[in-house]
């Protein structure tokens, strides 16, 4: 799901979830609706990372979502990112 339209979600108080899920070296985010389990993409379609878990944070709370939960189990900090 794009930002334009997660953002729209939240306004209107349909998010019900928020985590950032960090895996191998960079991070995502899921956000659970009434329908569905959605992810953050880009306008290319591709899911939208970061690769520091502030910008990612950042980057949720300019959405307007206040609270997040974080998934680090698949975290490696030390591993090297793919740079496609």
């Amino acid at each position: 799901m794009n930002e334009k339209t997660l953002r729209a979600l939240v306004q209107a108080g349909a998010v019900k979830r928020v985590r950032i899920i960090a895996e191998g070296a960079c991070f995502h985010v899921e956000a659970d609706t009434p329908n569905a389990t959605v992810v953050a993409v880009t306008g290319k379609g591709t899911p939208k990372t970061w690769s520091s878990l502030d910008a990612s944070a950042k980057w949720v709370r300019a959405l307007g979502i206040g609270t997040a939960q974080l998934d680090v189990s698949r975290w490696q900090p030390g591993q090297r990112g793919l740079r496609v």
